[in-house]
């Protein structure tokens, strides 16, 4: 399997009082929540939009499939809108796949921004269509709480067109499993979601990548389980690089120090032999604080040594235009 297709597209950029559309492809979403994000959207100068019907609740999605998929094509078809965000994640993104028309997000490229259960599109788009798209915080989950954002990988990834770095030094909760330097095609998002496109026509496209990998609330057997899938897969064979993200609450038992042994442990089993750089706890995705925003389709550098990890994105995400 080859990496994402290029020339990749590059959205163009998020500029202050743009209109960001607020879509959402999952699971049903807080009123409270979603109100509270978009203020704090407002705050930071821009303009949520969203229609109504994203209060929408069917069983535990938001909304019927038709709902969802019409949102988010309508989205991407509406020029005043530059840049589209997920609400939530949970559940309901992969019944999109199948119906939503590509060519009306080929037309009109923009910003799409998400992660969790998202990640299905996020993958699918970069590798269907080329697309750069971004793992990062969402408006009902990050927005809608103080501290939630890291803005200076905001800003970098979604309005800047020079190449940049997150912040991975002390205190950012990164840290280094297996020494080495690596170039790629920055790539992944959320554990589960990957390995279940396994076997369908949105199989993930590894080969060439530095692999993010992150999830939360999973057990370490499960995890374990999970990156055996992925190397009996080959989806491990040919890639330059891993990168962990925090791993929220992924422990046996209730208490972590009751378990016995490490998660870095466990992963390591598994991606330990592959021959590449991993690094581990890079707060992206389902986190504590302060969600990085990471560029998904663009030529990163990933070096891990003496205990150091750092991650340069080597490209611009975005156009000036």
């Amino acid at each position: 399997m080859s990496s994402p297709p290029a020339p990749r597209v590059k959205p163009p950029a998020l500029r202050k009082g743009d209109t960001v559309g607020i879509v959402a492809p999952a699971s049903h979403v807080s009123r409270g929540d979603l109100h509270a994000g978009c203020e704090a959207l407002r705050r930071a100068g821009y303009k949520p939009f969203y229609f109504d019907s994203i209060l929408d609740r069917d069983l535990y999605f938001a909304g019927s499939v038709h709902r969802r998929a019409h949102e988010l094509e309508e989205m991407f078809s509406r020029d005043e809108v530059r840049a589209v965000i997920c609400a939530r994640g949970g559940y309901g993104a992969n019944y999109l796949l199948p119906v939503l028309d590509l060519e009306k997000i080929r037309a009109r490229p923009k910003i799409i921004l998400g992660y969790s259960d998202p990640t299905a599109l996020l993958t699918y788009f970069a590798d269907a269509l080329g697309l750069v798209t971004f793992h990062g915080p969402m408006v009902a989950k990050d927005w809608a709480h103080d501290g939630g954002v890291d803005m200076a990988s905001w800003l970098a990834a979604l309005t800047d067109t020079a190449p940049w770095q997150p912040n991975l030094g002390a205190g950012s909760g990164a840290s280094a499993l297996v020494d080495g330097t690596a170039e790629g095609i920055l790539y992944g998002g959320c554990l589960s979601i990957l390995v279940a496109s396994l076997g369908t026509p949105y199989e993930i496209k590894t080969a060439g990548t530095i692999l993010f990998l992150e999830d939360v609330a999973e057990k370490p057997y499960r995890i374990d389980r999970m990156l055996m899938q992925l190397k009996l897969a080959g989806k491990l064979a040919n890639v330059r690089g891993i990168v962990f993200g925090e791993m929220l609450d992924c422990r046996q038992t209730a208490k972590a120090e009751n378990q016995g042994y490490t998660l870095e442990e466990v992963v390591l089993r598994v991606v330990g032999d592959l021959g590449v750089p991993v690094a581990y706890g890079v707060r992206s995705g389902h986190v504590t604080a302060g969600n990085i925003t990471l560029p998904i389709g663009v030529r990163a550098n990933l070096t891990v040594r003496g205990g150091q990890v750092n991650l340069k994105i080597l490209e611009s995400a975005v156009s000036a235009t």
